[in-house]
Protein backbone atom coordinates (compact mmCIF):
# COMPACT_ATOMS: atom_id res chain seq x y z
CA UNK A 1 0.00 0.00 0.00
CA UNK A 2 1.43 3.61 -0.70
CA UNK A 3 0.43 6.92 0.15
CA UNK A 4 0.56 9.74 -2.03
CA UNK A 5 2.32 12.80 -1.03
CA UNK A 6 0.71 16.17 -1.92
CA UNK A 7 2.91 18.23 -3.64
CA UNK A 8 2.82 22.61 -3.21
CA UNK A 9 1.55 22.68 -6.85
CA UNK A 10 -1.62 20.58 -5.96
CA UNK A 11 -2.28 22.09 -2.78
CA UNK A 12 -2.56 25.72 -4.76
CA UNK A 13 -4.96 23.77 -7.53
CA UNK A 14 -6.83 22.52 -4.71
CA UNK A 15 -7.68 26.00 -2.91
CA UNK A 16 -8.21 27.57 -6.39
CA UNK A 17 -10.83 24.95 -7.25
CA UNK A 18 -12.33 25.18 -3.99
CA UNK A 19 -12.55 29.13 -4.38
CA UNK A 20 -14.15 28.83 -7.25
CA UNK A 21 -16.82 27.19 -6.30
CA UNK A 22 -17.04 28.12 -2.65
CA UNK A 23 -16.22 32.13 -2.79
CA UNK A 24 -15.19 33.71 0.60
CA UNK A 25 -18.01 35.51 2.01
CA UNK A 26 -15.67 38.96 1.37
CA UNK A 27 -15.78 38.11 -2.49
CA UNK A 28 -19.40 37.56 -2.69
CA UNK A 29 -20.21 40.53 -0.76
CA UNK A 30 -18.12 42.68 -3.19
CA UNK A 31 -19.66 41.36 -6.35
CA UNK A 32 -22.96 42.34 -4.08
CA UNK A 33 -21.71 45.89 -3.68
CA UNK A 34 -20.43 46.11 -7.36
CA UNK A 35 -24.25 44.60 -8.50
CA UNK A 36 -25.82 47.20 -6.27
CA UNK A 37 -23.74 50.01 -7.34
CA UNK A 38 -25.28 49.57 -11.03
CA UNK A 39 -28.82 49.24 -9.78
CA UNK A 40 -28.61 52.65 -8.52
CA UNK A 41 -26.04 53.78 -11.11
CA UNK A 42 -28.42 52.44 -14.34
CA UNK A 43 -31.40 54.68 -14.17
CA UNK A 44 -29.17 57.84 -14.25
CA UNK A 45 -27.09 55.98 -17.40
CA UNK A 46 -30.46 55.46 -18.96
CA UNK A 47 -31.89 59.25 -18.36
CA UNK A 48 -28.42 60.78 -19.72
CA UNK A 49 -28.76 58.13 -22.67
CA UNK A 50 -32.18 59.06 -23.37
CA UNK A 51 -32.48 62.67 -22.89
CA UNK A 52 -29.11 64.11 -23.28
CA UNK A 53 -26.66 62.07 -25.32
CA UNK A 54 -29.46 60.62 -27.96
CA UNK A 55 -30.93 63.83 -28.30
CA UNK A 56 -27.26 65.51 -28.90
CA UNK A 57 -26.44 63.07 -31.51
CA UNK A 58 -29.89 63.37 -33.06
CA UNK A 59 -29.56 67.21 -33.62
CA UNK A 60 -25.94 66.94 -34.91
CA UNK A 61 -27.13 64.52 -37.69
CA UNK A 62 -30.52 66.81 -38.26
CA UNK A 63 -28.87 69.15 -38.83
CA UNK A 64 -27.46 67.99 -42.16
CA UNK A 65 -31.28 67.17 -43.16
CA UNK A 66 -34.75 69.23 -43.81
CA UNK A 67 -37.30 66.92 -42.12
CA UNK A 68 -40.82 67.88 -41.10
CA UNK A 69 -41.35 64.46 -39.47
CA UNK A 70 -44.18 64.38 -41.90
CA UNK A 71 -41.96 63.26 -44.98
CA UNK A 72 -38.84 61.65 -45.51
CA UNK A 73 -35.73 63.16 -44.27
CA UNK A 74 -34.21 65.06 -47.18
CA UNK A 75 -30.17 65.15 -47.19
CA UNK A 76 -28.91 68.50 -47.68
CA UNK A 77 -25.44 69.33 -46.53
CA UNK A 78 -24.31 72.53 -44.92
CA UNK A 79 -28.06 74.52 -46.72
CA UNK A 80 -29.15 74.82 -42.97
CA UNK A 81 -26.17 76.33 -41.55
CA UNK A 82 -26.07 78.77 -44.44
CA UNK A 83 -29.66 79.84 -43.76
CA UNK A 84 -28.43 80.87 -40.78
CA UNK A 85 -26.74 84.12 -42.35
CA UNK A 86 -29.39 85.08 -44.83
CA UNK A 87 -31.98 84.42 -41.99
CA UNK A 88 -32.67 88.40 -40.72
CA UNK A 89 -34.65 86.81 -37.62
CA UNK A 90 -31.56 84.27 -36.99
CA UNK A 91 -29.17 87.66 -36.68
CA UNK A 92 -31.81 89.64 -34.91
CA UNK A 93 -32.26 86.89 -32.40
CA UNK A 94 -28.01 86.30 -31.73
CA UNK A 95 -27.71 89.89 -31.28
CA UNK A 96 -30.53 90.24 -28.76
CA UNK A 97 -29.30 87.14 -27.02
CA UNK A 98 -25.80 88.34 -26.62
CA UNK A 99 -26.92 92.26 -25.90
CA UNK A 100 -29.02 90.42 -23.54
CA UNK A 101 -26.27 88.46 -21.79
CA UNK A 102 -23.86 91.44 -21.96
CA UNK A 103 -26.40 93.44 -19.49
CA UNK A 104 -28.09 90.82 -17.61
CA UNK A 105 -24.63 88.85 -16.05
CA UNK A 106 -23.22 92.23 -15.14
CA UNK A 107 -26.56 93.75 -13.55
CA UNK A 108 -27.03 90.20 -11.82
CA UNK A 109 -22.79 89.64 -10.70
CA UNK A 110 -23.24 93.22 -9.01
CA UNK A 111 -26.31 93.10 -7.54
CA UNK A 112 -25.68 89.35 -5.42
CA UNK A 113 -22.13 90.59 -4.86
CA UNK A 114 -23.84 94.03 -3.42
CA UNK A 115 -26.37 92.16 -1.12
CA UNK A 116 -24.03 89.33 -0.07
CA UNK A 117 -21.44 91.80 1.58
CA UNK A 118 -24.43 93.01 2.80
CA UNK A 119 -25.57 90.18 4.41
CA UNK A 120 -22.26 88.40 5.38
CA UNK A 121 -21.95 91.61 7.74
CA UNK A 122 -22.89 92.28 11.08
CA UNK A 123 -26.47 91.40 11.45
CA UNK A 124 -28.08 88.90 13.88
CA UNK A 125 -27.94 85.09 12.60
CA UNK A 126 -31.62 84.61 12.38
CA UNK A 127 -31.55 87.81 10.55
CA UNK A 128 -28.98 86.39 8.03
CA UNK A 129 -30.71 82.99 7.67
CA UNK A 130 -33.96 85.28 7.06
CA UNK A 131 -32.14 86.68 3.96
CA UNK A 132 -30.34 83.86 2.45
CA UNK A 133 -33.33 81.84 2.64
CA UNK A 134 -35.52 84.86 1.46
CA UNK A 135 -33.59 86.02 -1.69
CA UNK A 136 -32.92 82.03 -3.08
CA UNK A 137 -36.64 81.43 -2.87
CA UNK A 138 -37.34 83.19 -6.33
CA UNK A 139 -34.91 80.75 -8.12
CA UNK A 140 -36.96 77.48 -7.08
CA UNK A 141 -39.99 79.27 -8.59
CA UNK A 142 -41.68 78.04 -11.79
CA UNK A 143 -40.33 80.72 -14.52
CA UNK A 144 -43.25 79.80 -16.59
CA UNK A 145 -46.14 81.18 -14.02
CA UNK A 146 -43.47 83.83 -12.53
CA UNK A 147 -43.23 85.29 -16.39
CA UNK A 148 -47.41 84.88 -16.52
CA UNK A 149 -48.01 87.01 -13.00
CA UNK A 150 -45.60 89.76 -13.98
CA UNK A 151 -47.39 90.10 -17.52
CA UNK A 152 -50.06 91.26 -15.36
CA UNK A 153 -48.13 93.07 -12.84
CA UNK A 154 -46.54 95.39 -16.05
CA UNK A 155 -50.15 95.54 -18.43
CA UNK A 156 -50.29 98.81 -19.23
CA UNK A 157 -53.76 98.90 -18.70
CA UNK A 158 -54.71 97.34 -15.60
CA UNK A 159 -51.35 96.38 -14.08
CA UNK A 160 -50.22 97.22 -10.84
CA UNK A 161 -47.46 98.84 -11.84
CA UNK A 162 -49.17 101.19 -13.90
CA UNK A 163 -51.67 102.27 -10.79
CA UNK A 164 -48.95 103.15 -8.43
CA UNK A 165 -47.10 105.31 -10.73
CA UNK A 166 -50.84 106.48 -11.81
CA UNK A 167 -50.81 107.83 -8.11
CA UNK A 168 -47.79 110.15 -8.77
CA UNK A 169 -49.51 111.44 -11.99
CA UNK A 170 -47.63 109.51 -14.31
CA UNK A 171 -49.07 108.28 -17.07
CA UNK A 172 -49.40 104.64 -18.28
CA UNK A 173 -46.15 103.24 -19.71
CA UNK A 174 -46.23 100.51 -21.96
CA UNK A 175 -43.81 98.31 -20.62
CA UNK A 176 -44.34 95.42 -22.50
CA UNK A 177 -45.62 97.18 -25.65
CA UNK A 178 -42.59 99.12 -26.35
CA UNK A 179 -39.54 97.85 -27.67
CA UNK A 180 -37.07 99.40 -24.68
CA UNK A 181 -40.09 99.02 -21.88
CA UNK A 182 -40.39 95.37 -23.31
CA UNK A 183 -36.61 94.73 -22.49
CA UNK A 184 -36.19 96.44 -19.42
CA UNK A 185 -39.09 94.17 -18.41
CA UNK A 186 -37.51 90.82 -18.77
CA UNK A 187 -34.06 92.20 -18.00
CA UNK A 188 -35.82 92.37 -14.39
CA UNK A 189 -37.70 89.65 -14.23
CA UNK A 190 -34.40 87.22 -15.35
CA UNK A 191 -32.27 89.09 -12.58
CA UNK A 192 -34.78 89.01 -9.88
CA UNK A 193 -35.42 85.36 -10.47
CA UNK A 194 -31.99 84.24 -11.32
CA UNK A 195 -29.59 86.09 -8.60
CA UNK A 196 -30.29 83.80 -5.78
CA UNK A 197 -27.79 80.88 -6.57
CA UNK A 198 -25.00 83.51 -7.60
CA UNK A 199 -25.93 85.44 -4.13
CA UNK A 200 -25.34 82.15 -2.29
CA UNK A 201 -22.14 81.02 -4.22
CA UNK A 202 -20.70 84.85 -2.91
CA UNK A 203 -22.05 84.02 0.13
CA UNK A 204 -19.79 80.97 0.20
CA UNK A 205 -16.67 82.94 -0.70
CA UNK A 206 -17.37 85.64 1.62
CA UNK A 207 -17.30 83.11 4.32
CA UNK A 208 -14.37 81.53 2.92
CA UNK A 209 -11.85 84.35 3.89
CA UNK A 210 -10.03 84.70 7.15
CA UNK A 211 -11.28 86.96 9.51
CA UNK A 212 -7.63 87.86 10.18
CA UNK A 213 -7.11 89.56 6.88
CA UNK A 214 -9.29 92.24 7.52
CA UNK A 215 -8.16 92.98 10.72
CA UNK A 216 -4.39 93.05 9.67
CA UNK A 217 -5.17 95.27 6.89
CA UNK A 218 -7.23 97.47 9.18
CA UNK A 219 -4.45 98.04 11.37
CA UNK A 220 -2.17 99.10 8.18
CA UNK A 221 -4.94 101.67 7.54
CA UNK A 222 -6.78 100.04 5.06
CA UNK A 223 -10.67 100.16 5.42
CA UNK A 224 -13.50 100.47 3.41
CA UNK A 225 -12.90 100.28 -0.33
CA UNK A 226 -9.48 99.32 -0.31
CA UNK A 227 -9.96 96.18 1.34
CA UNK A 228 -12.92 95.44 -0.86
CA UNK A 229 -10.20 96.00 -4.17
CA UNK A 230 -7.23 94.75 -2.56
CA UNK A 231 -8.70 91.81 -0.31
CA UNK A 232 -12.28 90.94 -0.89
CA UNK A 233 -12.26 90.64 -4.48
CA UNK A 234 -9.06 89.08 -4.95
CA UNK A 235 -10.02 86.51 -2.32
CA UNK A 236 -13.41 86.10 -4.53
CA UNK A 237 -12.02 85.91 -7.84
CA UNK A 238 -12.58 81.64 -8.10
CA UNK A 239 -15.77 82.52 -7.04
CA UNK A 240 -16.37 85.06 -9.47
CA UNK A 241 -14.91 83.23 -11.77
CA UNK A 242 -17.83 80.27 -11.74
CA UNK A 243 -20.82 82.37 -10.76
CA UNK A 244 -19.61 84.62 -14.14
CA UNK A 245 -19.48 81.19 -16.22
CA UNK A 246 -23.23 79.74 -14.89
CA UNK A 247 -24.81 82.97 -14.86
CA UNK A 248 -23.44 83.50 -18.97
CA UNK A 249 -24.16 79.82 -20.04
CA UNK A 250 -27.59 80.41 -18.43
CA UNK A 251 -28.28 83.78 -20.06
CA UNK A 252 -27.17 82.57 -23.84
CA UNK A 253 -30.35 80.25 -23.02
CA UNK A 254 -32.89 82.20 -22.12
CA UNK A 255 -36.39 81.54 -23.07
CA UNK A 256 -39.35 81.05 -20.41
CA UNK A 257 -39.53 85.01 -19.49
CA UNK A 258 -39.63 86.64 -23.73
CA UNK A 259 -41.76 83.61 -24.73
CA UNK A 260 -44.15 84.29 -21.89
CA UNK A 261 -44.35 88.01 -21.86
CA UNK A 262 -44.09 89.15 -24.88
CA UNK A 263 -44.03 86.24 -27.59
CA UNK A 264 -40.32 87.50 -28.97
CA UNK A 265 -42.42 91.29 -29.55
CA UNK A 266 -43.02 94.17 -29.89
CA UNK A 267 -41.31 93.34 -33.55
CA UNK A 268 -38.36 91.14 -32.63
CA UNK A 269 -36.99 93.45 -29.95
CA UNK A 270 -36.99 90.38 -26.93
CA UNK A 271 -36.51 87.42 -29.69
CA UNK A 272 -34.14 85.11 -28.09
CA UNK A 273 -32.09 82.51 -30.01
CA UNK A 274 -33.70 79.44 -27.99
CA UNK A 275 -37.11 81.12 -29.08
CA UNK A 276 -36.01 80.96 -32.67
CA UNK A 277 -35.01 77.47 -32.21
CA UNK A 278 -38.36 76.37 -30.74
CA UNK A 279 -40.66 78.43 -33.75
CA UNK A 280 -38.54 76.79 -36.36
CA UNK A 281 -39.21 72.97 -35.02
CA UNK A 282 -42.53 73.21 -33.22
CA UNK A 283 -43.80 76.23 -35.07
CA UNK A 284 -42.56 75.90 -38.81
CA UNK A 285 -41.63 72.02 -38.56
CA UNK A 286 -38.10 72.73 -39.53
CA UNK A 287 -35.74 70.43 -37.25
CA UNK A 288 -33.19 70.73 -39.48
CA UNK A 289 -32.79 74.73 -39.10
CA UNK A 290 -33.63 74.40 -35.66
CA UNK A 291 -30.69 71.71 -35.10
CA UNK A 292 -28.53 74.20 -36.82
CA UNK A 293 -29.04 76.64 -34.65
CA UNK A 294 -28.65 74.59 -31.71
CA UNK A 295 -25.52 73.63 -32.74
CA UNK A 296 -24.47 77.06 -33.01
CA UNK A 297 -25.75 78.45 -29.85
CA UNK A 298 -23.97 75.29 -27.94
CA UNK A 299 -20.47 76.00 -30.08
CA UNK A 300 -20.76 79.83 -28.79
CA UNK A 301 -21.48 78.90 -25.27
CA UNK A 302 -18.32 76.72 -25.35
CA UNK A 303 -16.29 79.20 -27.14
CA UNK A 304 -17.48 81.86 -24.41
CA UNK A 305 -16.57 79.31 -21.64
CA UNK A 306 -13.20 78.45 -22.88
CA UNK A 307 -12.28 82.44 -23.08
CA UNK A 308 -13.52 83.01 -19.97
CA UNK A 309 -11.16 80.01 -18.31
CA UNK A 310 -8.45 81.37 -20.51
CA UNK A 311 -8.74 84.82 -19.22
CA UNK A 312 -9.09 83.47 -15.15
CA UNK A 313 -5.04 82.60 -15.42
CA UNK A 314 -4.38 86.36 -15.32
CA UNK A 315 -6.76 87.75 -13.35
CA UNK A 316 -7.94 84.50 -11.01
CA UNK A 317 -6.00 84.67 -7.37
CA UNK A 318 -5.61 80.93 -6.33
CA UNK A 319 -3.17 81.98 -3.44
Amino acid sequence: MSITMPTPASDVAAFETLETEHPAPNQRAKRGYRTLIWVFLAPTFIGLGLFTFIPILASMVLAFFRWDIITAPQFVGFQNFAQLFVNPTVGISFLNTIGFVIVAVVVQLAISLALAILVQSRMPDWARTFFRSALFFPLILSAASVSLVMSYLFNQEFGVINQFLGLFGIPKIGWLTTGLGAKIVVLLVYVWQNFGFTFLLFIGGLAAIPKEVYEASSIDGATGWRQFRFITMPLISPTTLVASVMAIISALQIFDQPYVMTKGGPGDETRTAVMVIYDSAFQQLEFGLASAIGIVLTLLIMLVTAIQFRLSRRYVFYG
